[in-house]
């Protein structure tokens, strides 16, 4: 299937060999389609904006927020930090990586991380005090993240770094070929139970050994097809999610598919084109496709459940399942709340306007998290 906005996103590249942020081309430049008028619905919950706070533009970049303990940290482009406690929004940390920031913020191991176009992951304590700095071979889109007393952090050139935490020295790194067109992506990695779980451009899902970088499995999530190198981008641009013994990830151009976590093999799969990302809960696995609908597919054997395509045009952010709740923001700031049983709207609230790149992150089981373009971050509870 050829896009309109891949295309217009090469045109601008005159030539060279990536196409532009899958983020940056939904999320920072004019609509493809006019967005969706919201329309009228009758509530079944409402949303309230608990505390607010703010770390700067993210300017063309994308920022997750990451969370460790009861503190929640956040940054912006300038490399602003603020760590707000996840329940009150007091802050607890605010400091300046020293630096413009491109790869967002991880959080673990007693460590607040960032990463930087120079291709550096910087590790800080939780007040702000400077501990290491390592170079990578790349800029660092995507958020380091730390467990077991490693830092794991990805390059812009797909190399996979595990790194000591204690002094950023290498321990391993893992790197494979790439498509000659590919897809950057500020969604990095997953890190479970000793595990690393990334997708990569060609539709490749991989699983690590964090202690050594060994691969423990590699699963196609999409096979490219198609006539033109456009046709066959089918990237991994998103997070992969861990349920349980299973592991799913979805592909720009290709499919949602659901693998077994210890040996990657494959579950059930569907035809589903996202940059946006996926969720799932004890019930269902959730996707944001292309087009901006939401869909609902039953985790067991991937059958289609519901579809919310109220929302064409508007950039909708990847979903959130918490509760009976599916949360997604949009290109305006606008947090809507979808009922997991049919879809249906149940409840939205505005934020400052600007978009809402990333998926909403957890806080509680009624409560979660939004980041806006314009640095805005707004912790939100369902009532």
């Amino acid at each position: 299937m050829k896009s309109s906005v891949l295309l217009a996103a090469v045109a601008l590249l005159a030539g060279c060999q990536t196409v532009y942020d899958s983020y940056d081309r939904v999320f920072g430049s004019q609509p493809a389609q006019k967005p969706a008028e919201l329309t009228a619905f009758q509530p079944r919950a409402a949303l309230r904006i608990v505390w607010q706070g703010s770390v700067g533009p993210a300017e063309k970049n994308v920022y997750f927020p990451a969370r460790s303990g009861g503190v929640v940290y956040a940054v912006g482009a300038a490399g602003e930090v603020g760590g707000f406690d996840a329940a009150s929004g007091g802050t607890v940390a605010r400091f300046s990586a020293g630096q413009r920031v491109s790869g967002g913020v991880g959080a673990g191991n007693g460590m607040v991380l960032v990463g930087t176009a120079r291709g550096e992951v910087l590790a800080f304590d939780r007040s702000g005090r400077a501990l290491w700095k390592a170079q990578l071979s790349g800029e660092v889109l995507a958020p380091p993240e730390a467990q077991e007393g490693i830092v794991v952090a990805r390059a812009g050139d797909g190399r996979v770094y595990g790194l000591d935490a204690a002094s950023g020295k290498q321990k391993w790194t893992y790197q494979r070929s790439t498509p000659s067109l590919s897809v950057r992506t500020h969604a990095g990695l997953v890190v479970e139970r000793g595990a690393v779980f990334v997708g990569f451009p060609g539709g490749r899902l991989v699983g690590l050994a964090l202690a050594s970088g060994a691969v423990g499995w590699e699963a196609v999530v999409a096979l490219p097809r198609g006539a033109t190198e456009l046709e066959r981008v089918a990237d991994i641009t998103s997070l992969p999610v861990v349920d349980g013994q299973r592991v799913c990830a979805v592909a720009f151009q290709g499919r949602v598919a659901c693998f077994d976590a210890l040996r990657g093999s494959p579950v059930w799969t569907r035809d589903v084109s996202s940059i946006a990302g996926l969720a799932v809960d004890e019930r269902y696995l959730y996707v944001t496709d292309d087009k901006n609908a939401v869909l609902a597919f039953d985790k067991a054997s991937g059958s289609s459940i519901w579809r919310q395509d109220k929302l064409a045009g508007r950039r909708v952010s990847g979903p959130l399942a918490i509760g009976r709740y599916v949360a997604v923001g949009d290109l305006e700031g606008y947090v809507h709340l979808l009922s997991r049983d049919d879809g249906a709207f149940a409840a939205r609230i505005a934020t400052d306007g600007s978009a809402i790149a990333a998926p909403p992150m957890a806080l509680d089981t009624t409560s979660f998290l939004v980041q806006t373009r314009n640095g805005g971050v707004f912790a939100i509870t369902i009532q």
